[in-house]
């Protein structure tokens, strides 16, 4: 294909994109006004199944589909990261020396340590109740635990983070969520179906329905990514060196 007929390809799909893009809107509600139906629809259908946040509504109820999908993303991320990253045979692994920490560091970052854990559990325990949720939650209880990294040495943050029972969590927080979603088919409903539970007390830990539980699962498949994700740069940055070992 000659670049003169790759740049008219190019210029007429961005020609096709920019009728749609103008076509859909001139149909958007009028700015400022105060009709949304999407977000009327929305907030609605949180109501009725009794989950108080509406955007944990959104993501693990009305389009939970949808998170899957970001789900399935983050996971495939962390498989590729892991395979890119690993040993070779050319490198070999150097313990690391024993850092010095100056006391008002170490002080810091171990007070705030559970602190930022708590948080973390927090967020995604109230995540159909207020903002936040499985996603922000498992970021913050992550990296929380890279404060002991900070505070005391990378050997000590390795005794708190053994990775192989970090990729399990991982796995197995990605199916749950999948076989709550297989359990809606099973119960003669859609795939994801928020049907399965009851909807609970409006405005308690209990309500929501399966929010909980998706919500949940994303959290503790976040927070094993993300603390998988950092553990093989730090590998990288810390133990892993080139030459033959010796």
């Amino acid at each position: 294909m000659s670049r003169r007929l790759r740049l008219w390809l190019v210029l007429a799909g961005g020609a096709g994109l920019a009728v749609l893009l103008v076509a859909a809107c001139l149909e958007l509600p009028r700015f400022g006004g105060d009709h949304h139906p999407y977000g009327d629809r929305a907030v609605r259908a949180s109501l009725a199944r009794h989950t108080a946040n509406t955007v944990a509504s959104v993501n693990f109820d009305q389009r939970a589909f949808d998170t899957l999908g970001e789900l399935s993303i983050l996971f495939a991320a962390v498989v590729g990261c892991v395979v890119l990253l690993r040993q070779t045979r050319d490198e070999h692994r150097a313990r690391p020396q024993p850092a010095d920490v100056c006391a008002p560091v170490r002080r810091y970052a171990l007070t705030v340590l559970p602190v930022a854990l708590l948080i973390g559990l927090y967020v995604i325990a109230h995540g159909q109740l207020s903002p936040g949720g499985g996603f922000q939650g498992g970021v913050v209880a992550a990296t929380s635990l890279h404060l002991l990294y900070l505070g005391a040495d990378y050997r000590a943050l390795e005794r708190v983070r053994p990775l192989g029972l970090y990729e399990v969590g991982d796995a197995l927080a990605a199916s749950a969520y999948t076989v709550l979603g297989l359990a809606g088919l099973l119960g003669g409903t859609a795939f994801l179906a928020n049907t399965l539970l009851s909807y609970g007390t409006f405005n308690t830990l209990s309500s929501g329905g399966t929010v909980p539980l998706l919500n949940a699962a994303v959290g503790m498949e976040v927070a094993c990514a993300v603390v998988v994700l950092i553990a093989h740069f730090l590998d990288q940055a810390v133990e892993i060196e080139e030459g033959k070992e010796r």
